[in-house]
């Protein structure tokens, strides 16, 4: 009698096992796995308004087909690079001339004597005021690629991120060096560029400010080539650059505040010189999801000129 009972205990404790088993094996779960790896964008496309510094004012449409940069000189006057022309617009907005261009404009900047510089795939064109040619030369090499340029007095600052880095010419077209190339002895690391994204600017001291944007970094260099300062930030969050490589392109306030506008993950924003961010101008949520090639100018009153290519049209900003 004691063995049969141990039998069916036995027989019992067996058919709850099988039974565990077969739930295990048959029984769907719930499929949806959480990746701790992932993040949220729709999320880090809201920004919490108290930190939003600027409010647009006002958006002019642009016919163009293309639109790939902006500038705006000492009169404020805007200048916008498509892939046809440079057109020429007043403060007001309102088109006062075009300028013909021979190839795809992809980056300009406006010298203070009026010149404008163009930069094409491989070749920067000097124009006078007047829009005629008063030189032009090319960047040699296989893959140049010409991403913004700089001007002060007689030099000329090409950055090309097809050849990872910045040019130094004379205004008459002779190159004179290159400056950023990666130089261990010099703690220089190098630009990290994945795409064709590679802005520079001038600082308010002449020092010429480089975007190294594989490393979110910002780089300043002297005269002379030599790095005298830099500073980074990388983070999904307000305080840093997202993604492989931001920020896209940037612009300087009167105070030296950088303006700055990623990709990815659309957002423009002013960060101080020593890097920390100070403000948002404009939170994603303004933009397409997707939108590429934003670019930015400041006027004389630090109003904000966002080149929106999706929505062909440039859209100003200003402080609240």
């Amino acid at each position: 009698m004691k063995n049969k009972l141990i039998l069916w205990l036995l027989v019992v404790l067996l058919l709850v096992v099988v039974g565990f088993m077969a739930k295990d094996l048959f029984v769907s779960k719930n499929t949806t796995k959480e990746n701790v790896y992932e993040y949220d964008l729709k999320e880090l496309r809201k920004v919490d308004p108290s930190k939003i510094s600027h409010e647009e004012v006002k958006q002019i449409k642009i016919q163009a087909k293309e639109l790939h940069g902006i500038a705006i000189d000492s009169k404020d006057q805007i200048y916008v690079s498509t892939d046809e022309a440079i057109l020429i617009l007043n403060a007001k907005g309102e088109k006062i001339n075009s300028l013909k261009v021979r190839g795809e404009a992809r980056c300009l900047t406006i010298a203070e004597n009026g010149n404008v510089l163009v930069g094409m795939r491989n070749r920067v064109d000097i124009r006078k005021p007047d829009g005629s040619l008063r030189n032009s030369f090319l960047i040699p090499g296989e893959k140049a690629f010409i991403t913004s340029l700089a001007i002060d007095g007689e030099n000329i600052y090409v950055a090309d991120a097809g050849q990872k880095i910045v040019h130094h010419y004379n205004i008459d077209g002779k190159k004179i060096k290159e400056i950023g190339g990666k130089n261990t002895e010099a703690g220089i690391k190098g630009f990290v560029i994945p795409s064709p994204f590679f802005d520079l600017l001038m600082g308010r001291q002449g020092e010429l400010w480089v975007v190294n944007p594989g490393r979110h970094a910002f780089e300043a260099y002297n005269s002379k080539g030599d790095q005298i300062s830099s500073w980074e930030r990388t983070s999904m969050s307000i305080e840093g650059f997202s993604g492989c490589c931001n920020p896209a392109n940037i612009a300087i306030l009167s105070d030296g505040s950088f303006v700055t506008v990623e990709k990815g993950l659309e957002r423009v924003k002013i960060h101080l010189p020593s890097g920390d961010v100070k403000s948002v101008v404009a939170a994603p949520e303004l933009f397409e999801a997707g939108t590429i090639g934003i670019d930015l100018a400041v006027d004389s009153e630090d109003r904000i000129y966002v080149l929106d290519p999706v929505k062909s049209m440039i859209r100003i900003f200003e402080a609240k």
